[in-house]
């Protein structure tokens, strides 16, 4: 930042008795910063759970996450939805502070709304001309400041008045009586901010409001802020972000009704009861379980039966549950994975000369090289092989999958059609076979959405195109130009 200056010295005067050593600016909180404890999704996995972005423009899960009240707030929640925990340490750390705030909710509604942030990172980040500090320069100084251009002062003395409302409010949040014992990460927070407002710069605020100040305590103050407490006040934001998108979080979860799920330092498994995707109304809950007894679910059925739809909804329970957040379920336990990756949404790609086939491929092999590499790797993967005829589909799906089921410490589920794999995947004790199944009620098939055991050889092909009037239409037109 580029500060105007009328020669600056030391400060000796009033409010301005203070230290040069304030506390320099950490930046986004380390935790979140840092790659470890991370667990890590690709683009395609962001894309296929929509967590930033909805193919279908409806709301995404960072939508459905954000209650923010701050814009940076808003990014700090998108950083940490980009890196989830990969750890039951940092998983459990988060929980702790969302139930926490959900148990002292009202206490947070004092966090400065954005119009304060907003007005006093303008006020930070503008060119403002900052006055000299002994007596003389500075009144020179502040006379040039305050006749000399009016709009630097208007700002100076919103942004001083923004500043100061800022520091009250978060005076008033560490000393309530809900506050004094928190837990989780939120507790070195809160606990640094308390170390912050003790600055001499800003124990010292006069506790009038700005406009009832006089012009020459609002230039002191405007001194100490911007050359002496600056890297302590932009802390202080960083601080109330980190805050903003926590509060979010808890808010989320409340509102959608989530449960927290119970994270365990075991072997990798998930275990979820009553599961949901959580954008669906009236949607159907299903079970989930995968362990290291069962570490592969085989998932058949017609196309519109639910498939697709149950696996999104597992993936996004683990994926919300590894933010240590509720997730959509009566009950969920699990062990946290370190890669998390699904393939139900792939596409060519024409401009680098990938065909579909070669796509479903690489998406494979991408997997098969987080599990070489020793990860605790959770993949879902939704008919692949499709690109290419059956036969192939039907060897590479053997083979795949027998090698998947050997994998220890990782968890898979595939979706296919391909029936004939079914010998094979009931002879392997480690692969554990749902179905969705379609039925019919007044002539017309329906659809319960409820996972079964066992594999479907349940076929709709035939049946969707009659239902929907295809033969009709084609053989009418074969009868017209007969």
């Amino acid at each position: 930042m580029k500060v105007k200056r009328f020669k600056v010295s030391t400060l000796s005067m009033g409010l301005a008795k203070l230290s040069a050593s304030s506390t320099s600016v950490k930046g986004i909180s380390k935790v979140i910063q840092s790659e470890s404890g991370v667990m890590k999704l690709d683009a395609q996995t962001f894309k296929d759970l929509e967590i930033f972005k909805s193919e279908t423009g409806g709301p995404s899960l960072f939508d459905f996450c954000n209650y923010t009240r701050n814009q940076q707030g808003s990014e700090v929640l998108r950083k940490r939805m980009e890196r989830p925990w990969s750890d039951p340490f940092h998983i459990k750390n988060t929980q702790e502070s969302i139930t926490f705030i959900i148990s002292q909710r009202q206490s947070f509604d004092q966090l400065p709304s954005f119009v304060t942030t907003e007005i006093v990172e303008d006020y930070f980040h503008s060119s403002l001309p900052l006055a000299g500090d002994n007596f003389f320069e500075f009144g020179i100084g502040i006379l040039e400041i305050r006749f000399g251009d009016l709009r630097s002062y208007g700002k100076i003395l919103r942004g001083v008045g923004a500043a100061c409302e800022l520091i009250r409010a978060l005076q008033n949040i560490v000393h309530l009586p809900g506050l004094s014992s928190t837990c989780g990460e939120l507790s070195p927070l809160l606990e640094e901010m308390r170390e912050l407002l003790l600055h001499p710069g800003f124990t010292k605020l006069p506790d009038k409001e700005t406009w009832n100040m006089n012009f020459w305590t609002i230039m002191r103050i405007d001194q100490v802020f911007r050359l002496y407490e600056q890297p302590a006040l932009n802390r202080l934001l960083e601080l109330v972000y980190e805050i903003d998108a926590l509060v979010s979080m808890a808010d989320a979860t409340q509102k959608h009704k989530l449960v927290m799920p119970e994270v365990e330092e075991a072997q990798l498994f998930i275990k979820g009861e009553h599961v949901v995707h959580p954008f669906l109304k009236d949607a159907v809950p299903n079970p989930v379980a995968l362990s290291q007894e069962q570490r592969l679910l085989f998932l058949t059925g017609p196309n519109m039966a639910g498939k697709t739809t149950y696996m999104r909804a597992c993936a996004i329970a683990f994926y919300l549950a590894h933010l240590g957040m509720g997730v959509p379920a009566q009950a969920f336990r699990f062990s946290p994975a370190q890669y998390l990756f699904s393939s139900l949404s792939l596409s060519d790609n024409l401009n680098d000369g990938v065909s579909y086939f070669r796509a479903e491929a690489l998406r494979v092999k991408a997997v098969a090289q987080a599990v070489a590499d020793g990860y605790r790797v959770v993949a879902l993967m939704d008919e692949p092989f499709k690109g290419t005829n059956i036969k192939d589909a039907l060897d590479a799906s053997r083979e795949i999958l027998a090698r998947f089921a050997t994998k220890e410490g990782c968890l898979f589920m595939f979706s296919s059609h391909l029936i004939e794999l079914s010998d094979q995947m009931n002879a392997t004790d480690q692969i554990d076979c749902r179905y969705f199944e379609a039925g019919e009620s007044g002539g017309k098939l329906s659809f319960e959405y409820i996972l079964c055991s066992g594999v479907s050889n349940q076929r709709l092909g035939m049946r969707v195109l009659q239902e929907e009037g295809v033969f009709e239409l084609l053989n009418y037109e074969s009868n017209l130009k007969s």
